[in-house]
């Protein structure tokens, strides 16, 4: 027996770590099939992402597309894809804190990724 860890034999322990382990691969997974949207300029420039923050589509109302609005244009876009990454780290992050949740673990436990 380890120092420390009192009644805790160690296979305990490493089947505790392996499912740890599989759930967060199942998480990770997971996050590569969520979807989320970022948009701006009130619905005209929507970006798609996935939760891993993976751009994934674009869609761009015809309505903005005026030779001299180009750099009102690329703004919108800018300001989708960053909303669209935002919204993606908060939803990796809410599934990392429901995987933890369910594991019994801190929920300010910084995990690997």
């Amino acid at each position: 027996m380890f120092k420390g860890l009192g009644d805790m034999d160690l296979s305990k322990m490493m089947e505790a770590a392996q499912n740890m382990q599989s759930k967060m691969t199942e998480m990770q997974d997971g996050l590569s099939r969520l979807s989320v949207t970022g948009e701006s300029g009130g619905g005209l420039v929507k970006a798609t992402a996935s939760a891993k923050g993976e751009l994934t589509g674009l869609d761009i109302a015809p309505s903005i597309f005026k030779a001299e609005d180009k750099e009102v244009v690329e703004d919108l876009i800018l300001a989708a894809i960053k909303d669209a990454q935002r919204r993606a780290q908060d939803k990796a992050a809410e599934e990392m804190a429901r995987l933890t949740s369910e594991l019994g673990l801190p929920a300010d436990m910084k995990m690997p990724f």
